[in-house]
């Protein structure tokens, strides 16, 4: 039977853009853009190439990056989103893992405290172990303190624009924006060989809440309590609403928080996705109540164009109104 509309002629395929192409000249789709044959994409650190209808990537192994920012968000090396409100010294990550006698080169410990009136915590200070030396990251600076036991692991410390970037020997680094945001960057050797609040590393992010003792959690809350430091600290039991505590600032921080989803953030939508971003900037937003409001909304907003960066798409979304950052000052 005849059906209306447009084919190729016999040998030829669509191009997905309305004209007929040669099977050596098919476009590939990412993230629903079409790519002609012969172009480009940098995925993580491998970069892919269109041949031919079908992508052919490099297969380098890339860093592990776990995120902690604002008030108690978490996205783990395996890409687990989740919030913890917990008000204690928690291990982010460490290679000490499995028996008791295990030994490890490294371990990283966040200190949570409360931030505003609602109960949620944002990071304060983070201690990082690395051999005999540990370095207490505080107050926007840092101090090194030697103890006696454990290896030499040499370790650099710079400062890029508004970070605080400390890289060891034993390819661990750690990135700090002296507020409450820190990245946690991993070498692939270190896969499957880590657990604390940033999981497992293995790939594989349904088992990324495995408590201390080694066993799987569906609950955010009761696996990030088997990671605090001290059994003085009170457990966390209920997760926090701020914005229904502080019912008030509610539409104020949906509405500035709605630039995530605006056309500023346009080109990476499709790359990554805005919505849990988005919750964790109304929550932060409505939580920040004692002051620095305009800081936490920043960071929130920050953390969402970091990852766009990281996708190969950069925004600009800073404005003068708009979290405005001193570039002379920094330079």
């Amino acid at each position: 039977e005849c059906v209306s509309g447009c084919v190729c002629p016999e040998g030829l395929f669509d191009d997905g853009k309305g004209g007929c192409v040669e099977e050596k000249d098919c476009p590939c789709i990412h993230n629903n853009q079409w790519y002609s044959s012969g172009q480009k994409v940098a995925v993580d650190c491998n970069t892919c190439t269109c041949q031919r209808g079908f992508w052919s990537c490099t297969e380098y192994v890339c860093y592990g990056t776990c995120m902690i920012y604002g008030s108690g968000h978490y996205i783990t090396f395996d890409g687990k989103f989740y919030d913890f409100d917990g008000s204690c010294e928690y291990v982010a990550t460490q290679d000490f893992c499995g028996d008791k006698n295990s030994s490890g080169s490294f371990s990283i410990i966040t200190e949570s405290v409360p931030c505003g009136t609602t109960g949620v915590t944002c990071s304060k200070a983070i201690k990082m172990f690395l051999g005999k030396t540990e370095l207490k990251l505080e107050n926007k600076d840092y101090k090194e303190i030697q103890r006696d036991i454990g290896d030499d692991v040499r370790y650099w410390n710079r400062t890029v624009g508004l970070y605080l970037v400390i890289e060891a020997s034993n390819g661990v680094m750690l990135i700090w924006d002296k507020k409450t945001t820190v990245f946690i960057k991993l070498t692939p050797n270190y896969k499957g060989k880590v657990c604390g609040l940033c999981g497992n590393f293995d790939d594989k992010s349904n088992n990324d809440f495995t408590t201390r003792s080694g066993l799987q959690e569906a609950n955010a809350l009761k696996f990030g309590n088997s990671w605090k430091q001290s059994s003085m600290c009170p457990d966390v039991t209920e997760e926090i609403k701020p914005c229904d505590v502080n019912a008030h600032r509610k539409s104020w921080a949906e509405k500035e928080c709605s630039i995530i989803r605006s056309e500023v953030f346009k080109i990476c939508h499709s790359k990554v996705d805005p919505n849990p971003f988005y919750e964790a900037c109304v929550h932060d937003a409505c939580s920040c109540d004692t002051g620095g409001d305009c800081e936490c909304f920043c960071s929130a907003v920050a953390a969402y164009a970091q990852e766009c960066t990281k996708a190969q798409a950069c925004v600009f979304w800073r404005t003068p109104d708009v979290c405005p950052i001193f570039c002379d000052y920094y330079n």
